[in-house]
């Protein structure tokens, strides 16, 4: 059987006789580690992709890994590197058109080529969220023994997509989206190298920024919007890429909004003050301006969590879940889908009632606190379980309010410094209403009304 393997000779040699024919994003394709944009966290010297890289062997030889991450960080990239520089036999798979009967097939040959000439296999398998229980389960005869060193790709959380004892066997290597910066240096570089544009087009610094934003952290959504915004430019006979020139070109806007800016701080800031005025038009507005100017979605997701308890609280207890599983979803999905996320919950907050009174609350009790008012516990409520807690007085005279009607004790919980002071004052708006009514029963319970 032929191994599959998505670097062929062949397509290489047919890139290299026409290396226009490859797509920009191909052509820039590192060949060192050194030349992988972002990801330093996992570059270091002594770190397992150097490790595997330099062929390490022996009894601390590298472990299989796991390359988790959003599209465009780089695990095909790196594996495209590993490839090029390990001495044994380099298999590729795709989960998509793969099997358990291709797996069984690389698996066998791998035992074949230890056997026969001592040669390691490492098996770049791609998307192996898609494959099956049964299918991962045939991958560890090969990764227990060594047979195989897996590299593993996806785009989904291991923990739910990879089996647990393919995990266990391996090291989980998480890549992170790229920084703006990172991404700048992949363009200018892009622009000068003779694999890329080879300077026949400069670029300029509005069209950068522009390419940035529209980037989102994905260096081949970099490389192909470039690709697009030279082309349009060399056939105008542009000397520069220009900012017209690529909104044309990859038929985007370009959103005036600096992620380290005012614009940044303003918008964020319209955002939340929209949802707290209950304006649900003016608040999808501003969410999309955020969105399409590249902000990190998850930014965006802590700011609705923040306004869920600051701005409505228990005038819908419902609120901060809602942000909560908006900031959970987006985590694992990522742009464009997130967009449905961020908008279903920010809808949700803009019309939901509002009260800002476990936002004073904590805030009046802080207060206190930085004042100096934080006097002892009270004997009866302090640790009454170790030895000697009894002959200092810890716990004598506590009224356990489970034994008693209402199961409210008419005794004293606060400091003396504060005690009978009253943080919370809940509104009538929405569900708060109710806590309102339990407050103002429980409070006279405890003063023994």
């Amino acid at each position: 059987m032929d191994e599959p393997d998505l670097f062929t000779a062949a397509a290489e040699q047919h890139q290299a006789a026409e290396p226009g024919r490859a797509p920009l994003a191909v052509r820039m394709r590192p060949r060192t580690l050194d030349e992988v944009a972002g990801q330093r966290q996992l570059l270091k010297d002594g770190s397992p992709l150097r490790r595997l890289v330099a062929g390490a062997k022996g009894p601390a030889a590298t472990s299989s890994v796991i390359l988790w991450g959003p599209p465009g960080t780089g695990k095909t990239t790196l594996a495209h590197v590993i490839s090029q520089a390990v001495e044994g036999r380099f298999v590729e798979l795709s989960a998509i058109t793969a099997g358990v009967k291709e797996v069984r097939a690389v698996i066998e040959g791998a035992r074949r080529a230890v056997g026969m000439s001592g040669k390691e296999t490492v098996l770049f398998l791609d998307e192996i969220h898609r494959f099956s229980k049964a299918q991962q389960d045939s991958l560890l005869p090969a990764v227990e023994n060594r047979w195989v060193t897996l590299i593993a790709a996806t785009t989904e959380n291991p923990y739910f997509s990879v089996i647990s004892p393919l995990l266990s066997r391996s090291l989980l290597l998480t890549l992170q989206s790229l920084t703006d910066d990172d991404i700048r240096a992949l363009l200018r570089r892009a622009v000068a190298d003779e694999r890329g544009l080879d300077g026949s087009v400069a670029l300029g610094q509005e069209a950068e920024d522009h390419l940035v934003r529209l980037a989102g952290g994905d260096a081949r959504r970099a490389l192909t919007t470039l690709e697009a915004a030279a082309g349009a430019a060399l056939e105008q006979g542009l000397a520069e890429i220009t900012l017209a020139v690529t909104e044309t070109a990859v038929n985007q806007a370009a959103v005036r909004y600096d992620k380290d800016g005012d614009q940044h701080y303003d918008v964020a800031s319209a955002l939340i003050k929209s949802i707290r005025g209950s304006d649900v038009d003016a608040t999808l507005h501003y969410l999309a301006r955020m969105v399409e100017a590249g902000e990190d979605p998850r930014f965006i997701a802590r700011r609705l969590m923040i306004s869920a308890s600051e701005d409505i609280g228990l005038a819908d207890p419902t609120a901060l879940p809602t942000a909560v599983a908006a900031a959970q979803a987006v985590a694992m999905i990522g742009f464009p889908e997130a967009r449905i996320i961020l908008a279903q919950a920010a809808i949700a907050l803009a019309l939901a009632p509002k009260s800002n009174a476990a936002y004073l609350a904590i805030d009046s009790a802080l207060a206190d606190v930085r004042q100096g008012l934080a006097g002892p516990v009270p004997p009866h409520l302090r640790d009454a379980h170790y030895g000697g807690a009894g002959k200092l007085g810890h716990g004598k005279g506590y009224q356990y309010p489970h034994d008693l009607p209402g199961s409210i004790a008419a005794q004293q919980y606060a400091p003396d410094t504060v005690h009978g002071k009253a943080y919370y004052h809940p509104t009538r708006n929405g569900g708060e209403a109710r806590y309102a009514d339990v407050v103002e029963w429980t409070r006279g319970k405890l003063k023994g009304e």
